[in-house]
């Protein structure tokens, strides 16, 4: 965290209401929820959009169907038909979003947060908790946080003070998670060239081109990020004269090749009110309980339906692809990717080629493994993710970044919004689901509701049980717990969610048409 002592210093403090980090998908859908308070957003970067402007390559597309990715409000252009958008197709759509609502003008653009600091009362916060260990007030009328900002065009650093902020710098991004060698295998002992994926987003087509043309080049990972570079590789070394890539894998995810399995759409399987049914869920009592036991044999039949499916479409035994754990871990944690299309025929051709292995480090002229082969490479890119923990933990002043740190890995949030032991401060898009831009505009809602007083959070001793019990269910349901990932029980948390806004459970009343609906039913645009 950078110390306002090394820059010239603004002493005048702004003061307003609300302050939001960030202008990605959450940062503008919360600063449209919460426009009546006039929020202050700063963005470090020269435009608004988050990963979809900052973080994609030209070759990435939205993972999900463009009917799940729109918001209840605005939907898709009528003349765009595309059913994946690319992520300059998302871009405009979220653009067009802020511009309709009136939401850029609360932008600072180029405007990096560099410090924060806590100004509140200590002995009445108490971390969050008041007498009894009830929540604060989210407006208590004075000033909480002192958030300083450096401007690209200017030295001088800025002071403002909120009674709340949202942070809404997401887990992607900025800081890359690179791997660690022992002494002498590292990239320092490399010849080529070592670069992260968030280093690759930065180039140009032509640039990307140029570093991966004619090049042996390694990619190292297996999630979507790591595929979609692999087949870029692969285009860019067409013809006799073109080298392979390779891609370094160590743990297998499952991928598919689209929303359809056998001939049914892919939401059938776990993203209705009866498909929910099969999978366990936070406080469901006894009978819950006891139904899901009984329906285990259909929870395992529909892993195994799909997985049989994708065996059958997806050459995944020839390459090695196979993963060894059953299909619905990987739909439990976030980890299901779409697979494109030309990425097997690019394999077929030798353009693509998969190497399993658990340890490598470097040596000078490419990469080694524990089984003592080699691998040349002019080029290794590290598609090893981000660290999203690392950079929360820079923005947020002790002692409150210390309570970031949890034995489940995940982070404690309530509604996956409300740290409850950190003070008039909320968090939006730290939370994965079968389509994220719909859980951060819900929860945007039902932060603007809780902050505007319309009801009131619960005992802070409530809200940490409430996210214990969330993250017990997902440790018992998938192996890759370590993302905070609700798809097996997001129909339920958004009833949870709307029914504490006090909106009537209109789902409840018409379940019979809501069971076999995508997503449940996602119009959460209206108060039942």
């Amino acid at each position: 965290m950078a110390s306002q002592q090394n820059h010239p210093q603004d002493n005048h403090v702004h003061v307003s209401k609300i302050g939001v980090i960030g202008a990605g998908v959450s940062g503008i859908a919360v600063a449209k929820k919460l426009s009546h308070y006039h929020p202050v957003v700063f963005e470090a970067t020269d435009s608004i959009g988050g990963v979809w402007r900052h973080c994609s390559y030209n070759s990435t597309r939205l993972q999900s169907h463009r009917r799940d990715y729109e918001f209840s409000d605005f939907p898709w252009p009528d003349g765009d038909n595309l059913e994946f958008p690319t992520h300059i197709e998302v871009f405009n759509y979220l653009h067009s979003y802020a511009d309709h609502f009136d939401v850029l003008k609360y932008i600072k653009l180029n405007t990096k947060v560099v410090e924060i600091r806590f100004v509140g009362d200590w002995e009445t916060t108490d971390f969050g908790g008041e007498p009894a260990g009830e929540y604060g007030s989210l407006l208590p009328g004075q000033p909480v946080w002192e958030v300083a900002v450096q401007s690209n065009q200017s030295d001088t650093i800025q002071w403002y003070a909120f009674e709340f902020i949202v942070v809404c710098i997401g887990k992607y991004g900025d800081i890359p998670k690179i791997p660690v060698f022992q002494r002498n295998k590292g990239p320092e002992k490399f010849n080529g060239k070592v670069l992260h994926t968030i280093d690759y987003c930065k180039l140009d087509k032509e640039a990307a081109s140029q570093l991966l043309k004619g090049k042996k080049v390694a990619v190292i990972g297996y999630k979507k990020s790591a595929i979609d570079l692999a087949l870029e590789c692969a285009e860019a070394n067409q013809g006799p004269e073109g080298q392979s890539c390779t891609m370094v894998v160590r743990t297998l995810h499952w991928t598919v090749p689209h929303y359809w399995v056998w001939g049914l759409p892919f939401f059938m399987f776990y993203s209705t009110r009866f498909s929910q049914f099969l999978h366990e869920r936070p406080n469901q009592g006894l009978l819950r309980n006891l139904l899901c036991l009984l329906l285990t044999p259909m929870k395992y039949g529909v892993s195994k339906f799909i997985e049989s499916y994708l065996l059958w479409k997806l050459p995944l035994k020839k390459y090695g692809l196979k993963p060894e754990h059953p299909f619905e871990e990987d739909y439990a944690s976030c980890h299901m990717a779409i697979m494109p299309e030309n990425f097997f025929p690019e394999a077929d051709k030798g353009k693509i080629i998969v190497k399993r292995a658990s340890k490598w480090w470097f040596w000078n002229g490419g990469i080694e493994f524990e089984d003592n082969t080699r691998l040349e490479a002019d080029v290794v890119i590290l598609a090893t993710g981000y660290d999203g923990k690392k950079k929360l933990k820079t923005l947020l002043p002790d002692p409150f970044c210390s309570l970031l740190e949890y034995p489940s890995g995940v982070m404690p949030l309530y509604r996956g919004t409300i740290h409850p032991l950190i003070p008039n401060m909320a968090f939006l898009g730290y939370i994965e689901s079968v389509s994220n831009l719909h859980s951060s505009e819900l929860r945007s809602m039902w932060l603007a509701r809780l902050v505007d007083g319309k009801f009131k959070l619960p005992s802070v001793e409530k809200m940490l049980s409430q996210t214990t019990e969330e993250m017990e269910v997902m440790k018992r349901t998938t192996r890759f717990y370590k993302r905070h990932c609700i798809s097996t029980f997001s129909i339920n948390h958004s009833d949870e969610i709307c029914e504490e806004m006090g909106w009537t459970s209109w789902r409840k009343k018409n379940w019979i048409s809501e069971a076999f609906s995508p997503y449940g039913s996602q119009d959460y645009g209206k108060e039942y």
